[in-house]
């Protein structure tokens, strides 16, 4: 004689529910909600772009459209050019930290470079980079500069003199609008501190670039123009197709 066993209907409920739970199978390996990194050596998923990277076309990190930038022109404000009583350009905390023992030259040469190889200080051994200015291709890091598009003593004349220390450390060091591009050191010594009416880049197909980043680090920063700088800036934007 079979013995049959009685199961009571909410034991009888859970097992059918744990079956259809199980019908899909395990989690898959770190998705739970207390998942670590997985030691098996698989690639983790690159994290969102938070370093500034130049957009797909342009040079820089931070630039505007044509449109934006003919926007932002319009709204500097037009004063004559201060004067440099009391600049100096140690007042411009430049080539701070970044981390990892790289300072901002040295990001800027990783960021604006191809195959760049870093020795364990995080200087620049090997790479090869196009300067913006002069087209001119280089593979020597050393002869490579590091460009304010709007350089110290610029930005001095032109609103920086009344700052306090911590934003000319963030004018100097500015990763995220187009303030920063390694270009050759000829073109970089050639251009000085000079604006876009005194020096424009020689390869003239960049000048669109060039009026786009001046005026959006000098909207970004809230600094002044001349009338001879705002004019020669729209003639610059004149030269973009879009």
């Amino acid at each position: 004689m079979v013995r049959q066993i009685r199961v009571p209907a909410a034991a009888l409920a859970a097992s059918l529910l744990l079956a259809v739970a199980g019908c899909s199978g395990p989690a898959a390996p770190g998705t739970g909600p207390d998942a670590k990194p997985s030691a098996s050596g698989a690639t983790p998923r690159a994290p969102a772009p938070t370093d500034g990277k130049p957009a797909g076309g342009d040079a820089l990190p931070g630039m505007v459209t044509t449109a934006v930038a003919r926007t932002q022109l319009a709204a500097l404000k037009v004063a004559p050019a201060g004067t440099m009583a009391g600049y100096s350009r140690d007042k411009f905390t430049h080539w701070a930290q970044q981390g990892e023992k790289c300072d901002t030259r040295e990001t800027v040469l990783q960021r604006d470079g191809t195959g760049v190889a870093r020795d364990s200080e995080c200087r620049a051994v090997s790479g090869t980079w196009k300067s913006l200015y002069d087209g001119v291709v280089v593979t020597d890091a050393a002869k490579m500069d590091i460009d304010h598009m709007v350089p110290l003593a610029e930005g001095w004349r032109s609103g920086a003199a009344g700052w306090d220390a911590a934003r000319r450390k963030a004018f100097a060091n500015d990763l995220t609008h187009p303030q920063l591009l390694a270009v050759t050191a000829a073109s970089n010594r050639s251009k000085g501190d000079q604006s876009p009416d005194l020096w424009q880049p020689p390869d003239k197909t960049v000048w669109c670039q060039y009026g786009r980043a001046w005026t959006t680090v000098k909207s970004t920063y809230a600094l002044t123009v001349t009338e001879p700088e705002k004019k020669m800036l729209a003639t610059m934007l004149d030269t973009c197709t879009s």
